[in-house]
This record gives C-alpha cells, structure tokens and sequence, in this order.
C-alpha cells in the first residue's frame, strides 16, 4: 500500500494497491476484448492505483497449471485481499467493478462506464 501525503506534508489515506493478473490465450477475440475490457476499467477507476499483469499461456503454459486456471480468459485479483477470480471478456462492467470491490468513493453505484 502507498501513503500519500496531503499538501500540507501530512499522511492522507493511504490509497489501496490493487494487483491484477489476467490470463489470456493469444491474440483471440475473447482474450483482446477482456485486456481492452480490463484496461479500460483500470484507467477509469483505478488510475494511478494498480498493477496489471496480462499474461499469455501460449507464451508461458506452466502458469496455467501453477496458477490452477482452467478457463480462459481468467483474472485474478491478488489484492487487495480477498483474492477473486474473474472468468470471461470482462464485458461486464458493473459486474467486475463489483467483485474486484470498486465501489462507492470510485464508481457511481448502478452506471456502467
């Protein structure tokens, strides 16, 4: 976690990190469309407060046993805990602010991006 400091020298509250990985195989239509997905959410309500890992199992196929993933595309959310798996093209994006607990003081409740 970051401490940012107020204008004034004093600590603020600390902003949450966020670490993310997301699985993809290739360049396929389903694996482009959830990073350009992922990254658009990111840069919407995360900016400046994350880490992305987009990592492709054709490249590296032991990650998908080491990591246990057995769909594509899949992201995990490392942190902030808990850890959260998310499968699909992240089209959804109330859904996946949702379950990466994006909520009130980044996103709107209820308005999609």
């Amino acid at each position: 976690m970051k401490v940012v400091k107020t204008p004034q020298g004093e600590p603020a509250m600390p902003s949450v990190e966020y670490v993310l990985r997301l699985y993809v195989a290739g360049s396929g239509l389903r694996s482009m469309h959830a990073v350009v997905n992922l990254r658009a959410i990111c840069e919407r309500y995360l900016k400046g407060s994350y880490q992305l890992e987009v990592i492709d199992l054709y490249q590296q196929p032991e990650r998908a046993k080491s990591e246990q993933i057995i769909a594509i595309p899949t992201l995990v959310k490392e942190l902030p805990l808990p850890v959260c798996r998310i499968i699909g093209d992240l089209s959804d994006a109330d859904r996946v602010c949702d379950s990466l607990g994006i909520h009130s003081g980044r996103r709107p409740r209820g308005i999609l991006p």
